[in-house]
């Protein structure tokens, strides 16, 4: 295998903003590149001169920043069919941008030029020509993308071969192979790498798109056949199936294929920390099952699984999860068994002997209540809850034995009027050192309106619930009962320090409700309790 010094080149904030449901603010993109440059990225393409405001702004906010490892290339187009260069608005919008790189997408798909820009074969050469040569000529760094490269080749391989050839002449720095489609297969790649290796001694890159789930493999399969420059994407965010993962890529590359020097170790354990940063930019929900720096890439839950790897941990991780920035998660769930309960406790800071008899107990009562509709593999702060009895009594599901507050009753009316839109209004009575509380709530929904009513009625006690927010709520079918089945509900709570989940279940989705929202109270009380040196462990 090679082991030619390999550059790295981001497109998140160009390519990957492209995707369904990314959006990314001048602000937004101008902190993503200094994290980005912080994670050792040789090449960062911001954005497509001249398309935008947006994109305009970055560049003028990115020419003041001093970078320590990245370059910065602005992307764009060849001239169009018969403009001159020097009057031709994307190499002037590229020029304005003062990158020191540039890229520049051109045709080399035969269909694409006659069907696409409509023009002749002979002049899409020209424009790539001309185009090179007049940024060349800028002083600039060119980057050729060679667009729909595969499929052209696939289908034309004289005239794919001779785009390349119009590139090189002109001294053009980079030629990038582009699976723009996503369709091609790694024994394709290597097949056709090596031809053009043959061919081409321009430094070649590989830029590939995942609609066929082989945009890491492709990557993987031109750089074992020389090429050495990578294109990708943080998250793998793109249009329609997104883009090479940049995240997976990387930690593949130095951690199984022996690119060491690719970034330092330091950098590769922010692989975990950017992901989820990006993900927050984007407003988007992290993808637990991304590899290596997803929540869910070393979370055992299988009882024989989390007790070997509790043993041995290479008996069932392939990394070590600090290595990316990312850690073991034991998940407890009736398949659990006593090891991995007592990790579990251990991880909590609960004083437990393997042997101690407490163990069993919280061993039994998940499992009874799994039994009942519940589920804590993804509800930490209602297991924690549960393992340090503040939590249900598993005999009676329900009913809540915190030491904060407790439930007397509640009654929730939704109604509409002659406007047809639906009102709720809660009622809620607890009790908190022997005082009840009676109180009232309106909502736009009648867990909404339950929620308000009860930090209504435990502010004057417990302060600290104002500032939490109930930031998503889920509700899932246990079983096939049809309109009486049992529901599990999952409610993510936050501050302005964390998120937590928690879990409810019944065949009624108020009191199913009810549990979750208790719980997550319980738990921000029990957090609170905690700072202050206290603890019900």
């Amino acid at each position: 295998m090679s082991m030619d010094k390999l550059f790295l080149y981001d497109t998140t904030l160009r390519d990957g903003a492209q995707g369904a449901d990314v959006s990314f603010s001048a602000s937004d993109k101008v902190k993503i590149v200094d994290r980005l440059d912080k994670l050792g990225i040789h090449y960062i393409e911001p954005g497509f001169a001249g398309s935008n405001k947006v994109d305009d702004q970055v560049f003028r906010q990115l020419s003041t920043m001093d970078l320590e490892y990245a370059k910065i290339s602005a992307f764009g187009m060849t001239r169009r069919p018969l403009v001159p260069v020097d009057e031709d608005a994307s190499l002037k919008a590229l020029i304005k941008c003062g990158t020191p790189a540039v890229t520049i997408v051109g045709k080399t798909w035969d269909r694409h030029v006659t069907n696409v820009l409509r023009t002749t074969l002979e002049e899409n050469l020209a424009m790539i020509a001309d185009s090179v040569k007049y940024l060349k000529g800028q002083g600039r760094e060119v980057i050729f993308d060679a667009e729909h490269f595969f499929d052209g080749f696939k289908q034309n391989q004289k005239y794919a071969l001779e785009v390349l050839k119009t590139a090189q002449k002109e001294k053009v720095d980079w030629i990038v192979l582009c699976d723009t489609n996503g369709g091609i297969m790694p024994h394709e790649v290597d097949q056709i790498v090596t031809l053009v290796k043959k061919e081409i001694s321009t430094p070649l890159g590989i830029h590939c798109h995942d609609d066929s789930g082989m945009s890491q493999a492709n990557s993987i399969a031109a750089i074992l056949r020389g090429v050495t420059q990578v294109h990708g994407t943080i998250n793998g965010l793109g249009e329609r199936c997104g883009n090479c993962n940049m995240s997976t890529l990387i930690a593949n590359l130095k951690l199984k294929m022996g690119y060491k020097d690719l970034i330092t170790d330091e950098q590769l354990k922010r692989l975990k920390e950017i992901s989820s940063y990006i993900f927050e930019i984007a407003n988007m929900k992290e993808n637990p099952g991304l590899p290596y720096i997803g929540s869910n890439a070393f979370t055992h839950k299988g009882g024989m699984h989390s007790d070997a790897v509790l043993k041995d941990d290479v008996s069932y991780e392939h990394i070590d999860p600090a290595l990316v920035g990312n850690e073991r998660r034991i998940s407890i769930s009736d398949l659990a068994g006593k090891a991995a309960i007592f990790e579990k406790a251990k991880e909590l800071g609960m004083d437990l002997e393997k042997d101690d008899e407490k163990v069993k107990t919280i061993l039994a009562n998940i499992k009874v209540l799994q039994n009942e509709g519940f589920a804590y593999e993804s509800a930490d702060a209602s297991l924690e809850l549960l393992m340090k009895g503040t939590a249900h009594d598993p005999k009676h599901p329900g009913k809540l034995k915190a030491k904060f507050f407790t439930l007397e009753r509640f009654r929730v009316i939704t109604e509409t009027n002659g406007d047809g839109i639906p009102r709720s209004e809660a009622t809620i009575k607890v009790k908190v050192n022997d005082r009840e509380f009676l109180t009232a709530a309106e909502g736009n929904g009648p867990v909404n309106a339950l929620d308000n009513a009860l930090r209504k009625s435990l502010e004057y006690f417990y302060p600290e619930v104002k500032n939490m927010v109930l930031s998503d709520y889920k509700v899932r079918i246990t079983d096939q009962s049809g309109t009486g089945s049992k529901v599990r509900v999952l409610i993510e709570t936050k501050d302005n320090e964390k998120s937590w989940v928690t879990v409810g279940a019944s065949e009624n989705i108020i009191w199913a409700s009810w549990i979750a929202l208790a719980d997550s109270i319980v738990y921000k009380l029990l957090k609170e309790l905690e700072k202050k040196g206290f603890s019900l462990a």
